[in-house]
């Protein structure tokens, strides 16, 4: 089981995070500063596996971004990869070629993607074409309410 995802820049800072597990605020703070600076400081050609606590940190630097998920000791951590080079793929697929602006820019739709992909630390889609249509049809939603929004009423 997945705990939390994070993105991060390689200047430390955070562009997004779900957690799958309840934690106060103070101590999600406290952990991302601890991950962030244990992930920057590891060499590049290090593996992308880190034991951390009771939890295994499996992370991918993609560009600018890195990609960290806390999964569980027992858990397979090549697969975790590929659950973010799913979630990597599927950004790319949506915004083409996917920046560091883009998660920024439209982190809502980011995490609607990532809502689509993983629901409570599991995968739930695999399918690259099933995610991206669901996201396709919430954005056609969307602007179907705000045509409708926009409309005089008589």
């Amino acid at each position: 089981m997945i705990h939390f995802i994070l993105l991060f820049s390689r200047q430390g800072k955070l562009r997004l995070q779900k957690w799958y597990t309840t934690l106060p605020d103070k101590e999600k703070k406290k952990i991302i500063r601890e991950i962030v600076q244990i992930i920057l400081s590891r060499n590049q050609k290090t593996c992308s596996f880190v034991d951390w606590k009771d939890l295994k940190l499996v992370y991918k630097r993609y560009a600018s971004l890195y990609f960290c998920c806390a999964i569980e000791d027992q858990d397979n951590e090549l697969l975790t990869l590929e659950v973010v080079h799913r979630y990597v793929e599927l950004l790319d697929r949506y915004f083409g070629n996917v920046c560091e602006l883009d998660i920024i820019f439209n982190f809502e739709k980011a995490y609607f993607i990532l809502d689509e992909f993983v629901i409570g630390g599991e995968v739930q889609e695999t399918s690259k074409r099933s995610a991206v249509k669901a996201i396709e049809d919430s954005d056609m939603l969307q602007e179907t309410v705000e045509e409708y929004m926009n409309k005089p009423a008589f």
